[in-house]
């Protein structure tokens, strides 16, 4: 087990359930193309320069932290790359693009085997040091790598969404592509946590789409499996979950914590399911698109009901938005989310 010393006082509080008064604030896809800065360094870069650049990446995701006073940094990388690496082919043009699909077991045969395929994943390594290198002392680093089941949408049908009947409905195919794919992660994960990366989150954009026994077996096994090998490491957030999703998660023992959407409410979700490792979220990110006004009156509205709770109640929760931050969400809607959420719980 790789030790972890966590650099934000806030978020060590928010992962050993310590209470606090004043949560610690990161937010999904805080780097990126509503960012001035990003957008500045795309004028000159690739996104495939920007993520596999170890010095690039750092500067992208150190970024935000600057502009806005994050607490918790991200590593700036893309969830896809493991399917490269399995030989998958991987360009943007704008968006993702593998070589090929999987669409039989005999595809399989395409595929590297986890051994060859981490060669090409070192750079995120690369990139975590040198983030954690130009990071303040003071704020924490995440990596994320992306959850087995959207990887298999990818691999199979090209995107997250759309007709999952085949994957649903082929369990040995889902079961062979897992154990090349599995072990893959797992080394993946490693090499993060090595770099310094203090917890590593799974982000399953796809999983959300499953019914409880498919969950079950094509995202809890896996998940269990990443924490019972790092402890109190492995975080996990899928788009679109229910709660029966968020029940099944938290039971998975060692699991450091979880992200729930804006379809939740914090303070139900921290009674009925905390207690056992941080709760992230969950703040609306379409309502950073309401003017200045409005969106002050729409913050507070969401947080007061928190700051009803005592703190031993909030314990563990991690603020953050529903999703990620959208293209062209206005910096000053950020700026605003972030000052006002430590305005509120410092009064």
């Amino acid at each position: 087990m790789i030790t972890t010393t966590f650099r934000n006082d806030r978020f060590a509080n928010a992962i050993n359930l310590i209470p606090q008064k004043i949560p610690p604030i990161w937010f999904m896809r805080q780097a990126g193309r509503y960012h001035s800065h990003y957008r500045k360094l795309k004028e000159t870069y690739s996104f495939m320069d920007l993520c596999k650049q170890p010095e690039l990446a750092a500067e992208v995701a150190l970024g935000p932290v600057k502009e806005f006073g994050f607490d918790v940094s991200i590593l700036f990388s893309d969830l896809l790359f493991p399917l490269e690496a399995l030989g998958m082919g991987l360009t943007y043009d704008p968006g993702p693009k593998l070589s090929f699909s999987l669409t039989s077991e005999k595809d399989l045969l395409q595929l590297k085997s986890p051994d060859e395929a981490i060669e090409a994943l070192k750079f995120q390594k690369e990139a975590v040091i040198r983030t954690r290198e130009v990071l303040p002392k003071d704020v924490s680093l995440i990596g994320f790598v992306g959850g087995p089941f959207t990887l298999m949408t990818y691999a199979s049908i090209g995107k997250h969404d759309g007709n999952l009947s085949f994957i649903k409905t082929n369990q040995s195919f889902v079961d062979q592509f897992y154990s090349i794919l599995v072990p893959l992660l797992k080394q993946n994960i490693e090499l993060q946590l090595q770099g310094g990366a203090e917890v590593v989150m799974i982000f399953d954009t796809a999983a959300g789409m499953l019914d409880p026994y498919n969950f079950q077996r094509y995202v809890k096994g896996p998940i269990s499996e990443f924490a019972k090998l790092y402890p109190k490491q492995i975080g996990y957030y899928a788009k679109n979950s229910t709660e029966e999703h968020v029940r099944q998660i938290q039971e998975i023992p060692g699991l450091a914590g979880f992200g729930v959407d804006h379809r939740f409410s914090i303070k139900q979700t921290l009674k009925n399911f905390g207690g056992k490792g941080f709760i992230q979220g969950n703040f609306d990110q379409e309502l950073l698109f309401a003017d200045p006004q409005t969106l002050k009156q729409k913050i507070r509205e969401y947080l007061l009901p928190i700051k009803d709770l005592d703190p031993e109640d909030r314990k563990g929760w991690v603020a953050g938005l529903g999703h990620g931050v959208l293209q062209f969400t206005p910096e000053t809607s950020v700026h605003m989310l972030i000052e006002e959420t430590r305005k509120v719980f410092s009064e």
